[in-house]
């Protein structure tokens, strides 16, 4: 008698990538899936790209796009560089521009959609600022130009708690409270998994080195254009300061989400995506009026 094994493989492949950044190598892991237009995802801090597992199995988006998101050194699947246990890691607005830049060289992305959230969302900002003419368009999710630190940012790396559960408690206030509870618990397992200090370490990006008061003006949205997508329930990016941001910059789209937090493609996908989908479609008929 034969046994009928119910399982099936995800479209999406995880392959490792060996480059140089910053003058140190690295083993940097990416995912991808889809054909067409790249889209280029980047998570949040402290986590890694499996937040964008749905948009990563999501047929009526892989049928025109090439969706790419990959592991920042240090988080995830990605290891931190050799001599990692000597210094104290803090990202910065200059690596990780050059990281995003050096992965899309690497993997032959050409114009891109960019799409990140939360630093991410932040650092796509900086990307529409410093090198707009690089993509096709660039999706801002939780994304606001700063944020003064609302907690003690100390506790999320100390020999006397268990650093992944308070990473975890400290973001799952930022879930919306109608988000599905699979997917919620999966985004704080994410968080649980971080390693020592690399979220205190992303939000030195976050909270001061990344501000962009100041520069928002000019962003030039007639050389790529910028969507802002945020959730309702956002405390750290309010819709208040992304409709902000939107004011700020001409041209900028600013898109609120019904009942999603700080975590959208992770914590409430299949909410996110009715929201996303629309805009990648308007990228997608620019690119037909434009080819």
């Amino acid at each position: 008698m034969s046994a009928t094994l119910n399982a099936t493989f995800e479209p999406v492949v995880g392959r490792y990538l060996r480059m140089k950044l910053q003058g140190r190598s690295h083993r940097i892991y990416v995912e991808e899936a889809g054909q067409g237009i790249p889209l280029l995802c980047l998570h949040t801090a402290g986590a890694d790209t499996r937040q964008y597992r749905a948009l990563l199995n999501d047929a009526r988006i892989l049928q025109h796009f090439r969706v790419v998101a990959f592991d920042l050194p240090w988080h995830g699947k990605s290891s931190p560089p050799e001599g990692w246990q000597d210094r104290d890691y803090a990202l910065t607005s200059r690596a990780y521009l050059d990281t995003i830049l050096a992965v899309a060289d690497a993997l032959a992305l050409e114009k891109p959609v960019a799409m990140g959230c939360s630093i991410g969302g932040r650092i796509a900002l900086h990307l529409a600022l410093h090198h707009a003419e690089r993509f096709r368009a660039i999706i801002g999710l939780e994304a606001g130009a700063h944020v003064d630190p609302y907690y003690d940012l100390g506790w999320l790396h100390r020999p006397d708690v268990h650093g992944g559960e308070v990473c975890a408690g400290v973001v799952s206030g930022l879930i919306a409270p109608g988000s599905p509870d699979a997917d919620r618990w999966e985004t704080l397992w994410h968080y649980m998994q971080g390693g020592p200090g690399v979220f205190k370490g992303d939000l030195h990006f976050y909270t001061a080195d990344g501000d962009m008061r100041g520069q928002l003006g000019a962003i030039d949205t007639r050389k790529c254009p910028l969507y802002l997508l945020t959730g309702e329930f956002d405390y750290s990016c309010t819709p208040e300061d992304t409709l902000e941001v939107a004011r700020r910059i001409p041209g900028a789209e600013a898109i609120i989400m019904k009942d999603i937090g700080h975590f959208p493609m992770s914590e409430h996908p299949q909410r996110f995506l009715d929201y996303l989908r629309p805009v990648l479609e308007k990228i997608r008929l620019e690119k037909i009026r434009g080819a």
